[in-house]
């Protein structure tokens, strides 16, 4: 196998970002249990395998199911592990036939969805250059927004796209001359806080030049909320909280629809439409 093989039939989210912390391994699990619950089938692939937050929350997931019986929508899913090979060659070659045999497993799903780690690595890279959209968390402060751009103190203004927007550039070139394909980038504003602040309207400003500069749409994400960390340790999202017997606060209400308005945002393949007819 080679990394010239393009991926001809599941529609692939790659959750990127070269900093912890973002959120990305709970709006992966949150995307996969939307659209599970949409009627459609699911791959997931973590190339994050030392961390392994995707995967540790999958388990978490089936120890749940199996310790109450519950029956709760779940992605087929495979890590992706760092190579150990001394060669950088060798290494390169055993990283991309793993995830190439992930693709090929499941290559009739109809969306794969991909967490990666908070480094640069050259899985991450290889896991960028197939996304058909690339979902990019970003904390709301500049120390986060670094990572895309390297902003003057004074006037708030963008000096230069930072290494990884440059990386996202070049697989997204890569792409288009491998397997004729664009990507679409959804930098997405998580971790809002409800409170007005010059801080907000500051980054607000400079993602919005931003965006125009370096090709990303712009999204908001999830709001601050504890109840995401306390999913994590049951496995679950918030779409599974009436199916356990949870009753939803307002709290609750306002995340989901979070989720719905990301959804719609993303404007994945016949999402939309699916999104709609569920009210």
């Amino acid at each position: 196998m080679t990394p010239t093989s393009p991926i001809k039939n599941p529609y692939i989210i790659v959750l990127g970002n070269e900093k912890g912390g973002t959120g990305k391994s709970t709006i992966s699990m949150h995307i996969i249990s939307h659209l599970l619950r949409l009627g459609y089938t699911v791959g997931s692939i973590d190339v994050d395998a030392r961390q392994g937050t995707l995967s540790r929350y999958l388990e978490n997931r089936r120890t749940y199911m199996t310790k109450t019986g519950k029956v709760l929508p779940i992605s087929d899913h495979y890590p992706v592990v760092k190579s150990a090979a001394d060669s950088q060659k060798m290494a390169e070659q055993e990283e991309t036939d793993q995830l190439q045999a992930c693709f090929e497993k499941m290559a009739t799903r109809d969306f794969i969805v991909i967490d990666t780690p908070g480094t640069d690595s050259f899985l991450s890279r290889l896991a960028h250059s197939y996304a058909d959209t690339l979902v990019t968390p970003l904390n709301d402060s500049f120390v986060d927004l670094d990572m895309l751009a390297r902003i003057t103190s004074e006037k708030r203004e963008i000096e230069k796209p930072s290494t990884y927007a440059e990386m996202v550039w070049d697989q997204k070139k890569y792409r288009l001359m491998r397997d004729g394909r664009k990507s679409d980038w959804v930098v997405l504003r998580n971790r809002l806080s409800s409170l007005l602040a010059r801080n907000k309207e500051e980054m607000q400003e400079v993602l919005e030049k931003l965006s125009q500069r370096i090709g990303f749409r712009l999204a908001s994400g999830f709001g601050e909320r504890v109840i995401f960390r306390e999913l994590f340790l049951s496995g679950l999202t918030l779409l599974d909280l009436p199916d356990i017997g949870m009753s939803l606060s307002l709290s609750h209400v306002a995340a989901r629809q979070e989720l719905r308005d990301l959804l719609e945002v993303l404007k994945l393949p016949t999402v939309a439409e699916k999104l709609r007819l569920a009210g």
